[in-house]
């Protein structure tokens, strides 16, 4: 398994994108739909604590001009962890739980989209082979330590800490 940072990051995205359409798949029980969501909400929150508490960080201060993306970043992350919080009290029966999956599924995919053909090209570009294996294997360290619920407390605390500093 490689340990640059962007290839770890784009599996990530592979594993939410493999969820999302399994959600989509018609003719789920509400049962198989909250196993889905149950899955989709921790891959998104161990996700965006390690970009949050490790890649965005260290990116930010290596690459200071792409300071607007990272800022950006945060922001995506925040919405997405709202609507992961609402999701997690929700239950499958719930009305308005497939458009809420939906409205999150909707914002993820635009925000994996973005890095991948945007802020990605930019990373790879500004730092070397070896300063994205070295953030990979942070990356590594801090996934071993991530939340796995949106509602715990550590799965908000840095994208709200680092839009107020």
């Amino acid at each position: 398994m490689s340990t640059d940072a962007i290839v770890m990051l784009k599996q990530d995205h592979k594993d939410v994108r493999e969820q999302f359409r399994a959600f989509r798949k018609p003719d789920q029980t509400p049962v198989q739909k909250q196993k889905i969501v149950d899955t989709i909400l921790e891959l998104l929150t161990v996700h965006t604590y390690i970009e949050n508490e490790v890649m965005y960080p260290r990116v930010r201060a290596l690459l200071p001009d792409l300071e607007d993306d990272v800022l950006e970043s945060y922001e995506e992350h925040h919405v997405a962890d709202v609507l992961a919080m609402e999701l997690a009290a929700m239950d499958a029966t719930d009305e308005r739980f497939d458009a809420k999956t939906t409205v999150l599924i909707e914002n993820v995919e635009h925000h994996m989209a973005e890095e991948e053909q945007d802020w990605f090209p930019k990373v790879r570009d500004g730092l070397g082979r070896k300063q994205l294996q070295e953030l990979g294997q942070e990356l590594i360290e801090a996934r071993e330590k991530a939340p796995r619920r949106p509602e715990q407390p550590s799965a908000m605390k840095k994208a709200v800490d680092a839009v107020v500093s």
